[in-house]
């Protein structure tokens, strides 16, 4: 049986890779959207709204990855 600590590390990196993977083409997705910028080029709320949300499941997925670092490492 694998060790409690070894599983959790390894879901910690996958939760990571997964999150560092499919954030960025989410966001490219989105800033590519008629929604994304108004008549005048300015970003729309609709644009500021996701980057927030995207920028914050990034350092979450930073953390992630460095604790599970941490667990394989200890």
């Amino acid at each position: 049986m694998p060790d409690a600590a070894l599983v959790g590390a390894v879901l910690l990196l996958v939760g990571a890779a997964f999150s560092l993977l499919v954030w960025p083409a989410f966001l490219r997705r989105v800033a590519n959207d008629e929604r994304a910028r108004d008549a005048h080029g300015k970003p729309t709320r609709f644009l500021t709204v996701h980057v927030t949300l995207v920028a914050i499941a990034m350092v979450i997925a930073v953390a992630q990855a460095a604790a599970g670092i941490w667990l394989l490492v200890a």
